[in-house]
């Protein structure tokens, strides 16, 4: 893995951390669109397959160009070891499943992704694995929810979609104090904005799809962490196969080189549109950590850099006024993602998170109007413009 160099900031090492070159010389990060690797002799391909001997076999274990991407997402998160997958949910579901048994028990703050949720309540019961849901901000609740068989805590930090925070000093020490294993989803914060592993993280989640990439073109998943988790973590990929595809790798890497540019930009947009819709209204509440009307603004300013680029709203109305404001929107696209240059609108109770019961989204602040923008790049004015020209027609 590659060092972080010291006096070294962070667009430094994002733009000037390549591992090495090849004889080629070459300015770019090169692409291994490749599935398999030589050897010159078969005493050298028994070497490498024994482990007696360093070199890459295929790409579903290793390969240079994804090697380069999980070096590059350790710097940045302070982390020693990784791996890649396909998504952001196979690294959710093979962190878990690298790392429970049978009748292991997981705690997890209430409001985590609705695929995570799935995997927590619906898939990993199939094995003997259950879950506690607990409130982000009641600590008394996760002291109350440890069992003898309690092994891992897992948190979502902003929260999608209702950006609520998690202390990570406390959950560090929460977890330190059980012996728990502690994982973080990172995936709306980013690295530049936080890094969990600082307040004691092991591992460190992403849907690289996102914020990473930041223009909406491929999938991708990382696990980073310590070396110690990261090696039952890689033997499961590797040998249950959701590894990350070269291509997609090369993409992503060449991004994070523009990662902290796009992210003072996405939250610099965030802040102003969220500034401005807290003003209409039209609007019931506005979210967003970089605001002061935020109940964890305080500890936003503790472990975030910035509020990130994503802002959720409650329109006056409900379900009926969500479906027209995203309809009548002729900038903003309509779509579950997010993390791209363009804005987004998505209605969480209806999509992301409408397998969850009407009870267990109002629990985690999805309320029926409420509505998930991920907010672009583009000029402010004209996203306060296409939003409201599409609510006052009805308004």
């Amino acid at each position: 893995m590659m060092k972080e160099e010291e006096g070294q900031r962070f667009s430094t090492r994002a733009i000037r951390g390549q591992t090495e070159r090849t004889q080629y010389r070459e300015h770019a990060t090169p692409l291994f669109l490749t599935s398999s690797f030589t050897f010159d002799t078969a005493e050298q391909m028994a070497n490498t397959f024994a482990g007696e001997e360093e070199g890459i076999i295929y790409s579903r274990y290793s390969n240079p160009t994804v090697d380069e991407l999980i070096a590059k997402v350790c710097v940045m998160e302070g982390c020693a070891a990784g791996f890649a997958t396909a998504t952001g949910m196979a690294a959710v579901f093979s962190s878990l499943a690298a790392l429970l048994r049978a009748g292991d028990h997981i705690i997890a703050t209430r409001a985590v992704f609705g695929s995570t949720h799935q995997i927590l309540t619906e898939i990993l019961p199939r094995w003997g694995i259950t879950t506690t849901y607990v409130d982000p901000e009641n600590t008394s609740q996760w002291d109350a929810a440890i069992k003898p068989t309690t092994k891992l805590m897992m948190l979502e930090t902003p929260s999608n979609p209702g950006l609520k925070l998690v202390d990570l000093k406390a959950a560090g020490e929460f977890c330190t104090h059980h012996g728990l294993i502690y994982v973080v989803d990172n995936c709306f914060a980013t690295p530049y904005l936080q890094r969990p592993a600082e307040y004691g993280a092991d591992l460190v989640i992403h849907s690289a799809t996102k914020w990473m990439d930041g223009q909406g073109r491929v999938l991708g998943g990382l696990i980073v962490g310590k070396e110690k988790y990261l090696e039952p973590i890689t033997f499961f990929c590797r040998h249950t196969g959701p590894a990350m595809s070269p291509f997609n790798a090369w993409v992503l890497t060449k991004s994070l080189e523009t990662l902290k540019v796009r992210m003072d930009a996405h939250c610099a947009n965030a802040l102003e549109l969220a500034s401005w819709l807290s003003e209409q209204d039209w609007i019931n509440k506005v979210h967003y950590p970089g605001l002061k009307s935020h109940p964890q603004y305080e500890l936003a300013q503790r472990q975030m850099k910035a509020g990130g680029g994503i802002v959720t709203f409650e329109l006056k109305g409900g379900v009926l006024a969500a479906g027209e404001l995203i309809d009548g929107v002729k900038i903003c696209s309509r779509s579950s993602n997010l993390g791209d240059t363009r804005t987004i609108l998505t209605h969480p109770a209806t999509t992301t998170h409408s397998k969850l019961t009407e009870t267990e989204r109002l629990a985690v602040g999805i309320s029926p109007g409420l509505i998930r923008m991920s907010v672009g790049l583009e000029d402010t004015q004209d996203l306060k413009n296409d939003l409201t020209q599409a609510v006052l027609p009805h308004g």
